[in-house]
């Protein structure tokens, strides 16, 4: 019986988010031309283009869609060895995603950024400046 459940996520550009979970301190492997495995409970498995190690027995995975990315894990297990919840989890990545994509979008657009301040609600805030 699988114990895999699938959330979805607005992720489009891998890019992205691979640097959110540098930044969160994940590990994962990517798929090269096939699947990355995805353990689960019980040594069950899944597949998926990446495959973030939340611990040494489960794993969260990547699947694109064409509307974005399904994360897949035992969530159950993500928890009880990493001490993350899903929400938790999906929360942070998001907003870690969410700052990555602005700066590679302000990079591209020319801008450079002046200031960069995480306030006590974890709103970043960020100042930029172009030299047009």
């Amino acid at each position: 019986m699988s114990h895999f459940t699938k959330v979805k996520a607005k992720i489009k550009d891998l890019v992205a988010l691979k640097k959110a979970l540098d930044d969160l301190g994940y590990s994962y492997t990517e798929s090269e031309g096939g699947e990355a495995v995805v353990k689960g409970y019980q040594g069950d498995k899944t597949t998926a283009q990446l495959s973030i190690h939340a611990s040494r027995t489960y794993d969260i995975g990547v699947q694109v869609t064409d509307e974005g990315v399904d994360l897949v894990a035992d969530w159950w297990g993500v928890e009880t060895t990493r001490g993350v919840t899903e929400d938790e989890f999906v929360k942070a990545l998001q907003q870690r995603y969410s700052y990555h994509k602005v700066m590679i979008e302000l990079d591209k657009r020319g801008y450079s950024v002046v200031s960069e301040e995480t306030q006590e609600d974890n709103q970043i805030r960020i100042k930029v400046r172009s030299w047009e």
